[in-house]
């Protein structure tokens, strides 16, 4: 993974990468995004939070503005954030299973 994407993709709760979770299932504008995100992950981002983050992804490649309808411009995830998004994802697992597996290990010993 390029280090700049990784030092972007830091925490769960980071909001390029819930973006980028919410993209996933398919393209949303800004308030979708808003709210897809609250549902999942429980966060609540403030509209700045949004857009700056936003502005990250676009100009990393790794979301893309679509057609507007009305006032609202959908964004997709691209091929690249795609694969970032994989491997951020598979590195949060990695983590999560070592953790698991020593927590199992903490219970027998205590």
């Amino acid at each position: 993974m390029h280090e700049k994407n990784s030092q972007l993709l830091r925490r769960p709760n980071d909001p390029p990468l819930l973006i980028l979770t919410s993209l996933a299932s398919g393209p949303k504008h800004g308030y979708a995004l808003l709210k897809d995100v609250e549902e999942f992950a429980g966060v609540t981002l403030s509209p700045g939070t949004l857009y700056g983050a936003i502005t990250r992804l676009e100009e990393l490649g790794l979301i893309e503005p679509m057609a507007g309808v009305d006032r609202r411009r959908p964004y997709r995830i691209t091929t690249s954030g795609v694969q970032v998004l994989r491997e951020v994802t598979a590195e949060m697992r990695r983590l999560a299973d070592v953790g698991v597996a020593r927590l199992r290990l903490a219970t027998r010993g205590a």
